[in-house]
């Protein structure tokens, strides 16, 4: 079997990249859009307060449609760098501001000593780490040639 050539590979790499979005979507915001409409969102809206955001019921949404309708954006490969932009400020918010990122790097190299049960109030950051760096690449690369941005260009 041959391997596949340079650029196709790139454009089906893009592809895998994107298909992140569906998790960040429906896994993510999904589950906060039902949660705000239904009017049970007060601990997401007290915890994006407690970030020092003003407005924290305006911020909440922002954030939940950003993750809902950016990563559907990301999936479909319709204005990826955008979405991935705006996706990726919301992962980087997550991972540094609610979930500690920096300073449970600090924890496991043992520069930094905090008692376990703040750590653990802490949460885990390395979901949303792991979306801020696929967007970061995805904001640098576009969506690639198995995109609509890509095929909207091409119709035009």
């Amino acid at each position: 079997m041959r391997p596949l050539k340079g650029t196709l590979t790139k454009d089906i790499a893009l592809l895998v990249l994107r298909l992140s979005g569906l998790g960040l979507a429906f896994a993510h915001g999904w589950a906060k859009v039902i949660m705000l409409v239904s009017g049970q969102g007060g601990p997401f809206i007290d915890g994006v307060e407690a970030l020092g955001f003003p407005f924290p019921l305006v911020f909440a949404w922002a954030a939940t449609l950003t993750e809902m309708v950016g990563g559907l954006a990301i999936a479909l490969g319709i204005g990826t760098r955008l979405a991935a932009a705006f996706s990726g400020v919301t992962m980087f918010v997550a991972a540094f501001l609610r979930h500690h990122f920096a300073q449970h790097v600090l924890v496991f190299f043992r520069a930094m000593a905090v008692p376990d049960e703040v750590v653990e109030s802490w949460g885990s950051p390395e979901r949303a780490m792991c979306y801020l760096l696929i967007f970061v690449a995805l904001v640098l690369m576009g969506g690639g040639r198995f995109s609509l941005d890509r095929m909207l260009r091409r119709g035009a």
